[in-house]
């Protein structure tokens, strides 16, 4: 019984959701696309010509906005999941710290990736400091992987859940970059503890 509430209770919010009717009438596959758009405006990021990794894709709304920009350079969506296709991307399925995936990667570029982004979370659990925290960690391990994989002047950006690790994944973030900001979209719902790390130029 109180599943079916829960379950009515999403459904009610997400039909008065004004990004997910947004969402259906731009074709884009997910509300999420909104936090990107805004990032990119705040920060003016892409670029047609660039190469992009986008990690943890699916169900592919990020890679889509990306597709419209990047018409001559690389998007490469990575996720667990398989997700239809989307034009000018090239998709993987599977883990990105699994070393087969990381080679599949390799093999595709043929220079270092200008921009990788990730919208990575965890299944929630409804404990908040957990969420964070495991969050956190999908969000330190795309840290590292493009610590390895992003031009000098490259963006790194990540969806954090504020609490937890923040403290940490910044201080990570400013060992590893030279600019570090966090940033929370209009479109990601008030409620939510979620927020954005930008990281820009490799030290």
């Amino acid at each position: 019984m109180k599943k079916n509430k829960i379950s009515k209770a999403w459904i009610n919010k997400q039909r008065r959701d004004i990004y997910v009717r947004k969402s259906k009438i731009d074709g884009y596959r997910a509300r999420s696309v909104y936090k990107l758009i805004e990032i990119d405006q705040k920060f003016k990021i892409f670029k047609n010509g660039m190469v992009v990794i986008d990690l943890g894709a699916a169900p592919g709304s990020w890679s889509q906005y990306l597709s419209k920009i990047i018409k001559s350079g690389k998007i490469i969506s990575i996720d667990l999941k398989a997700m239809d296709p989307i034009n000018n991307t090239i998709q993987i399925q599977g883990d990105f710290t699994d070393l087969q995936v990381q080679k599949k990667i390799s093999d595709i570029l043929v220079k270092k990736s200008d921009v990788i982004i990730s919208d990575m979370a965890v299944n929630t659990t409804g404990i908040k400091n957990i969420d964070s925290i495991q969050t956190g960690e999908l969000c330190i391990k795309a840290m590292v992987f493009s610590g390895n994989n992003l031009s000098q002047n490259g963006f790194f950006i990540s969806k954090i859940f504020m609490g937890g690790s923040v403290n940490e994944i910044i201080l990570l973030g400013k060992k590893i970059f030279k600019e570090v900001k966090v940033f929370k979209p209009k479109s990601s719902r008030k409620e939510s503890k979620e927020s954005f790390i930008i990281c820009k130029k490799l030290r």
